[in-house]
């Protein structure tokens, strides 16, 4: 080491020229995370990315039947301005569909502002004797809880008022999300084991 007291000349030894060296080359030792944190941050991180995909996965689901009720609505709006128009309900919703039900027969070409809704809706026109004084409309939903299956109609099948009408559904149906209702009845939402998720509306 140097020797800084006054009257001495300084000297330089092996030791102290190694710990300058070493000082000045040597780099500090930094903290880190170890393996097992970082393990441990990488299993949380995609715990919390599976739970935010699986709420956004629902909310996606939960969308859609709201459009579909949602469109339900624009159609029932579309079908009472129809029958204010003529004093009957149109046989079907769409032209051509089935092939029978053309020009103002059908919902489609006789009002305008219908939904874009080409598949999914099932749609029966009741009554007798030509006169469609009733309807029966419906689509099935996703989510089979959905709260609008306790308080739809849930109707049965029933007389069509003429042949042009597409065949009439069960209100309680169980179908594929999106899929048009059938005639095979299911066990309604609100009893047990409930197997409904065909969404009806009538008059």
């Amino acid at each position: 080491m140097y020797s800084s007291k006054r009257g001495f000349t300084p000297t330089l030894t092996l030791a102290s020229l190694r710990k300058v060296f070493l000082r000045k080359t040597m780099p500090k030792l930094v903290s880190g995370f170890t393996l097992i944190e970082l393990l441990v941050v990488i299993a949380i991180i995609g715990i919390l990315a599976g739970i935010v995909l699986a709420s956004l996965g629902g909310a996606r689901t939960g969308g859609k039947d709201a459009k579909r009720i949602s469109e339900v609505r624009q159609i029932q709006y579309a079908l009472e301005l129809y029958y204010g128009r003529y004093a009957t309900y149109p046989s079907c919703l769409y032209s051509g569909t089935p092939a029978g039900c053309t020009g103002n027969a059908a919902l489609s070409s006789a009002v305008g502002g219908m939904p874009s809704v080409p598949t999914g809706y099932t749609y029966a026109s009741r009554g007798s004797a030509a006169a469609c004084n009733s309807y029966h409309l419906g689509i099935s939903l996703e989510v089979a809880s959905n709260q609008v299956l306790k308080g739809d109609k849930d109707s049965a099948v029933t007389t069509l008022c003429n042949a042009n009408s597409p065949a009439d559904f069960e209100g309680t149906s169980a179908v594929a999300a999106g899929a048009p209702c059938n005639a095979t009845a299911g066990v309604a939402q609100g009893q047990p084991s409930p197997t409904e998720t065909c969404y009806d509306v009538t008059p």
